[in-house]
């Protein structure tokens, strides 16, 4: 690598003109290549001793910098390195330093790799060192099988078989055996709750508990506050009320690590996590350990920068490309949009899927790790583009990778991949009617709404339903009912799903106080042609369904009559039941239409994939098991809400521990 590292030194000095290796009077040729090789030799020292030290102090700055910092920072190394030199000082300019540092580095990577690879026993001992001192610290490692999960989030259960049969995943394509191979692992789809979304599936595959989650963000009267799931604070406390409604600490309570995860499962190793985040020390420090362990390595740091970049560049591209197609439907994607993306689909994936194999090298036994790269992109370019195929290519390398480390590992190890939701296509419900969710509730509500609602069709109907209502005119602008502004409602969006909340009422209103203070409010909605059901609690009949034309159901007749749930299917009623019971279910629950013909919703959201209600393949993601693992519900039997998955993996672990600890033949079958 030293040598290498020289001839790459000596290549850059002769391409770039602000790059020498000898002084402004000439040297000799020996003394030029003394001086690559005494700098290509420091500048390496200076990366494995320095560069950590300077990644502890990146930890302190946002990650979206840290991409741009690299490369200046490992420039400086390099300036340095030169200045050390002994036998002559070389010279670079700051920027040509930078593109020297990074072309080094990639090729030091490139090359320590190709090494590696053609001795499998060097191959070998490299990965075992680097998880040797986690290993020594820690417990001996047993010889029961290990356990990872990879949940790759927001892919639905179509939507993988699709890429499996465009070629797009060899590597589950293998699992499968549709290729002619044996199959190794088995597909099972599963039906989520109807908050179809991250934070309610995977705090219930984590804690066993998603109790009391019925949305992606919601609003709790008593605590006067909007819960949200990816907000720190919010996931401690939901992580908490789980723990204590589960009565147990979570899936990875028993050695276990939780990569990248809104929760931490109960693991001791926890990088990324968010539920830990709004810490400032403790396990907080730890969560950020991730990103020292993945970024010390200055070549990581170097290709995962190049990769920002590239991705970067490749999302103004597609947007770019899709504005000048005109295709629909389509949101915005500018502003920060980009830079969210590249370090979803590149930072995120390369740091959780680096502690991943650090965690399979040092023997543990349960590992959880969420990539999120693929449902980022799905909400701006759709569930099926192109731009999300290249994003299900890379993820399929991610989880080749984790099998090919785990051949490698102290103990045998079992790859379970599923997700946690899908997402389902659809323009937005403002793009198809021109006005918000939260305008037509104002409306409904006879509340004063911006002047663009009022010009659409269904603003103006909203008004005409309120005038109708209230048995008198009402003027435009100066309405006579007007409630006073503490009691306006609070509209939320998840996906799909609406909540409307009334925040001066202390309780859940039922339908008839809703009737009595906005007698239009209620028909509007259900009659509006982009919602498909409401949800409300009714002092008569404890919950009713409400839809179109004055449908009615409560909610013990929905098995008999679905009324408005018939084109949801099979299960709809049974988790809009459930969701009744929740202690902060909100005063009205809005579901927007579903069309089970082309599998299409309207988001309430600026997505044109979206998840988080019902309707479509938001509601169907999937399981993909190892064989050797016990079927996870019998045959004929189908695996409903993220509770019941987490029994399910929980008996796998058990499954692990009871295993027969002889060592298998050889690794792949260990892997397998």
């Amino acid at each position: 690598m030293w040598a290498v590292s020289t001839l790459t030194m000596l290549a850059l000095a002769g391409i770039l003109p602000d790059f020498r290796l000898r002084s402004a009077d000439g040297s000799s040729a020996t003394d030029i290549a003394v001086t690559a090789a005494l700098g290509a030799g420091a500048f390496g020292l200076l990366s494995a001793l320095v560069w950590p030290l300077l990644v502890r102090l990146l930890l302190l700055v946002p990650a979206l910098v840290l991409g741009v910092l690299v490369f200046f920072l490992n420039g400086a190394l390099l300036w340095v390195a030169l200045r050390l030199n002994p036998v002559e000082r070389g010279s670079a300019a700051p920027e040509t330093a930078v593109v020297v540092a990074a072309v080094m580095s990639a090729v030091a990577s490139a090359t320590g790799g190709a090494l590696a690879v053609r001795d499998d026993d060097a191959y070998r001992r490299r990965l075992y060192r680097l998880a040797d001192r986690r290993r020594r610290s820690g417990p001996p490692c047993p010889a029961t099988p290990g356990t990872v999960f990879v949940q790759l989030d927001g892919v639905g259960h179509d939507v993988l078989l699709a890429a499996v049969d465009k070629g797009l995943m060899p590597t589950v394509a293998r699992w499968l055996g549709t290729g002619g191979d044996r199959p190794t692992h088995r597909l099972t789809p599963w039906r989520t709750d109807w908050s179809s979304q991250t934070g309610a599936s995977q705090l219930g595959i984590l804690h066993g508990s998603n109790f009391d989650v019925p949305a992606f963000r919601w609003y709790e009267k008593a605590r006067r506050e909007v819960m949200v799931c990816n907000r720190p604070t919010s996931a401690a406390e939901l992580q908490a009320r789980a723990i204590e409604h589960s009565g147990h600490a979570g899936l990875l309570a028993k050695d276990g690590a939780s990569r990248g995860n809104l929760f931490g499962g109960g693991a001791d190793e926890q990088a990324l996590v968010l539920s830990i985040a709004a810490r400032r020390r403790g396990p907080a420090a730890r969560s950020r350990a991730g990103y020292f362990a993945y970024f010390s390595d200055p070549a990581n740091a170097v290709r995962t920068a190049l990769s920002f970049g590239a991705e970067v560049g490749r999302e103004i591209g597609q947007s770019v490309r899709a504005r000048i197609r005109a295709q629909r439907p389509r949101v915005s994607r500018g502003g920060l949009y980009p830079l969210v993306r590249a370090f979803a689909t590149v930072v995120e994936r390369d740091v959780v899927t680096a502690a991943v194999m650090g965690d399979v090298l040092a023997g543990r036994s349960a590992v959880y790790a969420d990539l999120v790269a693929y449902d980022e992109v799905a909400h701006h370019s759709g569930p099926a583009s192109r731009d999300t195929e290249q994003v299900l290519r890379r993820l399929d390398r991610a989880l080749a990778l984790v099998e090919n480390v785990a051949e490698h590992a102290p103990r045998p190890y079992r790859i379970v991949v599923l997700s946690d939701h899908g997402q389902s296509p659809g323009e937005t419900f403002r793009s198809r009617y021109g006005l918000t969710l939260a305008d037509l509730v104002r409306a409904g509500c006879g509340l004063p709404v911006s002047r663009r609602a009022r010009r659409t069709h269904s603003g103006a109907e909203a008004r005409a339903a309120v005038r109708a209502a209230l048995r008198r005119p009402v003027e435009e602008g100066a309405e006579h009912y007007r409630p006073t502004r503490g009691s306006e409602p609070v509209v939320l969006a998840s996906g799909n799903l609406g909540l409307v909340s009334f925040p001066d009422v202390p309780h859940r209103m039922t339908k008839e106080e809703i009737d009595a203070r906005h007698p239009a409010l209620l028909p509007t909605l259900a009659n509006h042609p982009g919602i498909g059901f409401l949800l409300v609690r009714s002092e008569r009949h404890g919950g009713v369904v409400l839809g179109a034309y004055g449908a009615e159901i409560p909610l013990d007749e929905l098995d008999d009559n679905p009324g408005p749930l018939a084109p949801f299917g099979p299960g709809a009623a049974d988790v809009v039941r459930r969701t009744h019971t929740f202690p902060h279910t909100a005063d009205i629950m809005v579901n927007s239409f579903h069309d089970p013909a082309d599998g299409e919703v309207l988001a309430f959201e600026e997505q044109i994939g979206s998840h988080g209600g019902l309707g479509g393949a938001q509601s169907r993601p999937f399981l993909l098991s190892p064989l050797v693992l016990s079927a996870p519900v019998p045959e004929g039997t189908e695996l409903t809400g993220a509770e019941q998955v987490h029994h399910v993996l929980r008996r796998w672990l058990a499954e692990a521990d009871e295993s027969d600890t002889r060592p298998l033949p050889d690794h792949r079958e260990r892997a397998a």
